[in-house]
């Protein structure tokens, strides 16, 4: 039996694309560039993930595919366009998951449970049918199923953040009156911080999810 290359973490990273965050999507970018940046410091966290950027608005488009990024450059990233399709992204992860961990466990990876933090700054289309695909996503339907963590500014809606995520602790909502772009930053740090925090844990004797709530951010379900 060939050993195993190693333990690794799919996370992807999704962002709404839709036309309401395209005065923040530089400041996203920027954010992103960081963890990049700040994960070339971290070569044991690093070796343990890879990253995926997904965009999603009326469909999905996947900015870059599992990126090691101690070796990988990252692509243009997002850009504003459409509208909030729910259905469109979580219809997409339920083929892209199951994909891309056979992807892994061929080249010879340990694949732990993938990790989706999704970040929105709206509400789902009212034709959207999001909790039907949503479903798709179950744990008792798709063995490789993710944790989902949701992160909403702007016009998010507290109760659709916590019913997409996979935990209630998992679910997060900027606090009322927080600026939009300060919103962003610290999602970004959060996120850095998460990502490096679970690529270590891989490297333990107890591997997990780690996730670090944003700062000015309340988790979802206490505010619906």
């Amino acid at each position: 039996m060939t050993e195993a290359r190693g333990h690794v973490l799919v996370i992807y990273i999704v962002a709404d694309e839709s036309g309401s965050m395209a005065p923040w999507l530089d400041d996203l970018n920027d954010g992103i560039r960081s963890l990049a940046a700040t994960l070339l410091g971290e070569p044991m966290a690093a070796a343990k993930v890879r990253i995926s950027l997904l965009g999603f608005s009326d469909d999905v488009i996947e900015r870059s595919h599992l990126m090691d990024l101690r070796t990988s450059e990252l692509p243009d990233l997002w850009e504003a366009r459409g509208s909030t399709n729910f259905a469109a992204l979580f219809d997409d992860l339920a083929e892209r998951i199951p994909r891309d961990v056979r992807e892994l466990s061929s080249a010879g990876y340990l694949v732990h449970r993938p990790a989706v933090f999704m970040l929105t700054d709206g509400k789902p289309n009212g034709i959207d049918n999001w909790e039907s695909a949503h479903r798709r996503l179950d744990r008792s339907i798709m063995p490789a199923s993710p944790n989902i963590i949701t992160v909403g500014i702007g016009e998010a809606d507290p109760y659709v953040i916590s019913a997409v995520a996979t935990s209630p602790d998992f679910g997060f909502i900027a606090n009322r009156g927080m600026d939009v772009g300060q919103a962003l930053s610290r999602f970004t740090t959060s996120l850095t911080k998460s990502v490096i925090a679970s690529g270590r844990s891989l490297s333990s004797d107890a591997p997990q999810l780690v996730v670090d709530k944003p700062e000015g951010f309340t988790v979802a379900i206490d505010v619906i």
